[in-house]
């Protein structure tokens, strides 16, 4: 099983939608970019600015297409609004590994839930339906708010790698660290508190 066979993939839940990102997406994400440019202080491949966004978006597509990446566009259900968008990358389903990232949402969906709805629909899919074994997360160590979010949705911090890379707009080299969730972790009760999670916040 591939990404070969969801060239539409669709996931959704009552609180968000996610499809795949579209170069017509600009227009739907452009305020973001323009009114919010602090939302990709920790990103490698920043969004903030029109040439930013478009240049993000084509490099999103570009991997699509090499099929190493599947980026989507995050809906806010309960509003009707783009909230941001995330993404599936370093695609491996020979040695069933994949790593989830490149999210960011509008400052006016974070801490709503959001975040947990997305990242249910998005593991649910890659452990059940694409069979992984192990789906890996990364960040600027320095960013706190993004580790939080991803150790209170089951993520185990497996280790720090030093110096790995650049930061945008800087001489200064980032740590990145490292976190996980494996197969056996994601059926034994990560599932289950993700979806209790998700319940609270209904």
């Amino acid at each position: 099983m591939n990404f070969d066979s969801f060239p539409d993939l669709i996931l959704e839940n009552e609180a968000v939608l996610l499809r795949p990102l579209l170069e017509t997406d600009f227009d739907n994400l452009l305020d973001f970019s323009i009114n919010e440019p602090d939302t990709w202080k920790y990103s490698l491949v920043p969004a903030n600015g029109k040439e930013n966004l478009e240049n993000y978006i084509q490099i999103a597509l570009a991997a699509k297409e090499r099929k190493t990446e599947f980026p989507f566009i995050v809906i806010d259900k309960k509003s009707g609004k783009y909230a941001g968008s995330t993404r599936f990358y370093d695609i491996n389903i020979a040695y069933k590994t994949l790593q989830l990232g490149y999210t960011w949402y509008g400052a006016a969906f974070r801490g709503t839930g959001l975040n947990k709805h997305c990242k249910l629909l998005l593991l649910q899919f890659a452990f059940e339906t694409l069979e992984v074994e192990r789906v890996e997360f990364r960040a600027d160590n320095d960013n706190k708010r993004s580790i939080a979010a991803m150790k209170s949705i089951g993520c185990k911090e497996e280790g720090i790698l030093r110096n790995h890379m650049p930061t945008y707009n800087s001489d200064v080299r980032r740590d990145t660290i490292i976190l996980s969730i494996l197969r056996e972790e994601w059926f034994g009760n990560v599932k289950q508190c993700l979806v209790d999670a998700t319940k609270k916040l209904n």
